[in-house]
């Protein structure tokens, strides 16, 4: 059952991601020719890359909501509903019609389908790990909780590949009907993610809390904050430090080394589809890591890694040299992110009892991803802006690195203790709210 569980989370993570991602390159490419065609140039790109930025914002409301749901009624279900919310939106973007058809009514669809990817995406990482953690073996629950989030990478891969033929088209036939192929395949490959998410099983973790329950807990985030304040507040510090080393070198590198460099636009995301295939293997073993070393060791391990590394890969990216470039995005983007990435995982479940873990697990990835992730390219290509040089980004790199380290060390340390063993007796004490 719990290789069945890890390849369903998994696959589920990448149909779900491939989604997420797809809208990301779309809206470099072609929403703001196709949306806001009325704008300058440059501003109809920054046009496209807000609604892109809106699905961020989204996603904590996700994860507050399935979240809810996660912990009342079960993850299984909820999991299954945010393939559902997913892939739908995906494929009515897809269906859109043009602003020049339908006018301002075009981009208030385009940012309403962006909403609803954005709630499903913020239940979905949370919940593919911790239907892997509560189903594995104490001991392994960092290697199998470490696996569901390959699924992200899967789906940048799956996303390139599908979109990147389209391009080949004309540009007429790319912006007329091309690009609408790789969104509408979504619905297509739904059935596939809802027959392998309905043949898991729920997670022993979950059952046992509702055999053990006296009344179920109408409402988990009230629980969560009364009963485990610490649990959020370091998992949402440590949360920090993945966003920073995601989305400087995939998202803002891609700018830089476009912009700044000169380097052709190809070479950016050939570095980022290498960086992806690598993480297929470093997540895993990260997550091994943390089984043998300890979840906190490995985890600031990646963080101190990354913020070693805030100069050094500006400084490979300058040198203009394709093979330095794609060493500066491995070197964070892979290495340093999956130590954190990989341990974080079980480290988050670990942390919150069951009749609350989805919604506290949620809830610290996701606001840090909307606070931390979804506005680090804007930073830090204002702070490039403001500075001589990219000091000023690698010194912010650095301090987020070092929230993130503050967050780890804060967090309880329950590694390889069975999930009945972790009673909100043994979190914080609750606050006396008045």
């Amino acid at each position: 059952m719990i290789r069945r569980v890890v390849s369903a989370s998994t696959v589920g993570t990448a149909l779900e991601w491939y989604d997420f991602m797809l809208y990301g390159t779309a809206s470099a490419l072609v929403f703001g020719r196709v949306f806001f065609p009325d704008s300058d140039p440059t501003v109809g790109t920054l046009a496209s890359l807000g609604t892109f930025a809106v699905g961020f914002f989204a996603r904590p409301v996700g994860g507050l909501l399935f979240g809810h749901f996660g912990d009342r009624y079960g993850r299984r279900v909820v999991l299954m509903i945010t393939l559902i919310v997913m892939s739908i939106s995906s494929a009515l973007i897809g269906l859109i019609p043009t602003h020049a058809s339908i006018g301002i009514l075009a981009p208030a669809l385009l940012v309403l389908l962006r909403i609803f990817q954005g709630l499903g995406a913020g239940a979905e990482y949370a919940g593919g790990s911790l239907m892997a953690a509560e189903h594995a073996p104490d001991r392994r629950r960092g290697l199998y909780s470490a696996i569901p989030p390959t699924g992200n990478a899967m789906g940048v891969i799956l996303a390139a590949l599908v979109f990147t033929p389209f391009t080949w088209l004309s540009d007429d036939a790319f912006l007329s009907w091309g690009w609408r192929i790789p969104f509408l395949i979504s619905i297509l490959i739904l059935p596939v993610g809802l027959y392998i998410r309905y043949r898991i099983a729920e997670s022993p973790a979950f059952k046992q809390h509702v055999a053990d329950a006296d009344e179920r807990q109408d409402i988990p985030v009230a629980m969560v904050i009364r009963t485990a304040p610490r649990s959020l507040i370091a998992g949402f510090l440590l949360s920090v430090g993945p966003n920073v080393a995601t989305y400087v070198p995939s998202v803002y590198a891609l700018t830089y080394i476009s912009d700044n460099v000169g380097m052709a636009a190809a070479v950016g995301t050939a570095g980022l589809l290498i960086a992806n295939v690598i993480k297929l293997v470093t997540l895993p073993l990260s997550g091994l890591l943390s089984d043998l070393f300890g979840r906190k060791h490995v985890f600031i391990a990646g963080a101190l890694l990354c913020a070693a590394a805030a100069f050094p890969m500006f400084w490979l990216m300058d040198t203009g040299v394709a093979v330095l470039v794609w060493l500066a995005m491995v070197l964070v983007l892979t290495f340093a992110n999956d130590l954190m990435l990989g341990s974080q995982a079980a480290l988050l479940a670990e942390q919150f009892a069951t009749q609350y873990r989805y919604t506290g697990v949620a809830v610290c990835r996701e606001l840090a991803a909307a606070l931390a992730g979804g506005t680090l390219p804007f930073i830090a290509a204002y702070i490039n802006g403001r500075t001589d040089g990219t000091w000023g980004i690698s010194l912010m790199m650095i301090i987020m690195c070092l929230i993130a380290v503050a967050g780890a060390l804060a967090a309880a340390d329950r590694s390889r203790r069975p999930f009945s063993d972790h009673p909100v007796s043994q979190d914080a004490p609750a606050v006396q709210w008045p």
